[in-house]
Order: structure tokens, then sequence, then C-alpha cells
């Protein structure tokens, strides 16, 4: 960790990840030790802690340790230290582990707002983002004092997540580098000011996708249509309503991406007349006008005609069917409609996939051979397509 008031909570982080069973070293900066002092830390992890490469100089510390971790998280990163790991300093303990790692780094900034959107600091969080670093954006809120806005550290269980997910992919960082870009929840088309056409989707799935990215080592921006989850720590969110809404962002969002993933549930149409007040029963008991309805744009299309020479597009596919064999002949259909170069196809018959835990799918490729099949987790579904995702990147 580095000196920024946020040190306190390195505390919980740690004791979150001792309980999940890790060793964990702490390498702080002398000004962190301004924060939380040696005796914590030790008591806390267990182990000797220094800030200098000159204890313990026959065991080459900065050495030993960057080749032990499986993991490095940077919590909290200040400015100081991006900028001192962006241009590669070696100046203690910390900063010379930094560059012997030879696993993935995560840096979790925490200062506040005013230096984090410095141009400086961008220029530093772009740099090591390009080198495979996972640079996530800070929680928006209370800072030091009476400020708020984007500079505070993510909760210690949100960073222990993020460490989780990235032990859970193992040696897999087959994403780095790469600007992924992926759709989640379900659309919503306003009838009135009350009552709108919509969908069951919750949006984990997308989540999920979201979050294995991430911890693949991708660049991540969701675009979320009424999702009721927390946001990923190192995700960009985006929020929207409308399946006219998801549209424009996600074209303007997949220009220049290497991956699109189209896991939101949009809806095909919306009413041709919105009601500015709500629609009330007639006192003499005659039925309500009916609603017309007029389509949608097909935002998976118009990806794929818009696509940038190596650009990988992946579709989602919710159908009904009465067996597996009517399932793959609908998913077959829509891919030949939509030209995209991977389709997840799952049965929502009956209620099944929207809200759970689990999901039960089948990856299609471009010619419609089955690429995997994925059944259990979202998260072990997010991989599958990740998997088959990676083998497809140029």
């Amino acid at each position: 960790m580095s000196g920024g008031i946020a040190a306190y909570k390195a505390c919980s982080l740690l004791r979150l990840l001792r309980e999940e069973g890790h060793d964990v070293r702490v390498v702080p900066t002398e000004s962190a030790l301004r924060f939380v002092g040696t005796p914590t830390w030790e008591a806390l992890s267990g182990h000797p802690v220094t800030t200098e490469v000159w204890d313990d100089v026959p065991g080459v510390q900065h050495v030993q340790l960057g080749r032990w971790a499986d993991v490095v998280i940077v919590a909290p990163a200040t400015a100081n230290t991006l900028a001192r790991a962006a241009a590669g300093i070696a100046d203690d303990l910390l900063t010379t582990s930094l560059l012997t790692a030879a696993c993935p780094v995560i840096m979790a900034p925490a200062m506040h707002t005013e230096m984090w959107h410095h141009p400086a600091t961008q220029t530093n969080v772009a740099t090591l983002r390009a080198r495979g670093v996972t640079v996530l954006d800070p929680a928006v809120g209370r800072l030091t004092g009476a400020d708020s806005g984007p500079g505070r550290l993510p909760e210690p269980a949100e960073l222990a997540q993020v460490v989780g997910d990235i032990l859970a992919g193992g040696a897999t960082h087959d994403l780095a580098g790469r600007r992924v870009v992926v759709s989640a929840g379900g659309t919503r088309e306003p009838l009135d000011p009350v009552r709108f056409l919509g969908n069951r989707s919750s949006g984990r799935q997308g989540w999920a996708l979201a979050r294995r990215a991430r911890a693949r080592g991708a660049d991540v921006v969701l675009v979320a249509a009424h999702v009721d989850l927390p946001e990923i720590p190192g995700v960009r969110t985006l929020r929207v309503g409308t399946a006219t809404e998801l549209h424009a962002v996600m074209l303007g969002q997949s220009a220049g991406a290497d991956v699109a993933v189209m896991a939101a549930a949009v809806a095909d149409f919306r009413p041709a007349d919105y009601a500015d007040r709500k629609i009330k029963k007639s006192d003499d008991g005659s039925d309500p006008a009916p609603v017309v309805l007029v389509r949608n744009a097909d935002v998976l299309a118009d990806l794929v005609a818009r696509r940038a020479p190596g650009q990988v597009i992946v579709g989602f596919a919710a159908e009904t069917a009465s067996s597996p064999e009517e399932l793959l002949a609908l998913a077959r259909a829509k891919l030949a409609r939509k030209g995209c170069d991977l389709l997840v196809v799952n049965d929502v018959s009956e209620g099944r996939v929207f809200g759970a835990d689990i999901n039960d799918a089948v990856i299609l490729g471009v010619d419609g051979t089955v690429v995997a099949d994925a059944h259990g987790s979202k998260d072990a579904l997010a991989d599958a397509v990740w998997d088959a995702v990676a083998k497809r990147l140029p």
C-alpha cells in the first residue's frame, strides 16, 4: 500500500484475504506507515514488514517477493505511486517488487478527485493499463473532509472479490490490453409515466461476463439496462433505459473495441405513442384503445454491419423451444440472420435462466457448429464465452 488516508481500509482487505486462506505479505511505502503502523500489518499478516530493500539483503526481498506472489494488489495506490510505477522508478521495496512481479498486478487508486482527473494521472493510468496492469476506477463518494466525487478506494469486500476473480483465472490473462464492451440487463419501453413494456432479465450474466473479462486483463465497458447489481470495481458502467438508448451507446462504445458482447435482453418493439399522463380506466367500463407497437433498431445486426476488421462480436439468444433440436434450429436461424462470430443460446421456457445463479447454454460458432456446452454458474458460462472469443482474436 501507498500513503493515502484510505490505508486504514487495507486492514480490512488483509483480514478478508487471510480469512479466505491466502498467505499475504504487506509491502508499504514510508508514507503508508504514517497512516497505519508496522505492528498492525505484522500482526494481521503474520509476516515481518519493511519498506526498505536494505533489510534482509541476503534474501534479496524485492526479487523474492516478485517471484513468490500469485497476484499483487496496491491498495490504496496514490497518484505518486501510479506515476512511479508508470515510469519504472524503483526506489523502495514496493516499486522494486512491482518491477520483478511476473504475476497479475492490480492497482486500486485512491486520491482527491482533482488528482484523479489530472492529465498526468490519466496518462499514467493509460500507460499501466496498456502494459496489462489492472487499474481499477476509484469509487465515487465522500472523500476526506467534505469533498465528494470519484477518488474513494473501493470497499475491501469488492477488492477481495477482484483478487478472487483474478486468482480463479489462474494464469489466464489472455485479454490483457484488449478493450471489450458488454451489454447487460433488460430494456424498458415506456407506455405512460408508470407503465412500460419490459422483460425479466436480471443482468447477472452480463455482470459475470464483465467481471471475468476484467479478471482476464481486459479494459471493460459495461452498458447496463435496468440492473440492480453493485458496480464492478475496475469496470466502467454506463446506464441506459430504452432500446434506442442502448443502441446508441453500444454502437458508440464498440467503435475501436476488440470485442462487443450483446448479452442484454433488448425489446424488439416499443409503443408507437407515449401518454404523458397515466392511462386510466374509463368510467363507462369500455376497453382502452389498443397499444400500437413499432419495431426497435436491431442492435446486434447493426454492430455486425459496422464491425471493424478483426473485431469479434458475440450475440445472445433467449429462446423457448420444446426440444434441444428445436432450440438449435432456432439459434442457427438467428445466427444466419445476424452474422455474428459467436451466438450463445439458452432455453428460457417456464421462467428458466432469468434471475437464476446458474445458466445452461450452447455456444455456436459463425458456421453454426457447437463450440461449447456450458452448464453451471454464470461465471462458468462467461469463461466459456471468453475462451471462445480469445481463440478468434487476431
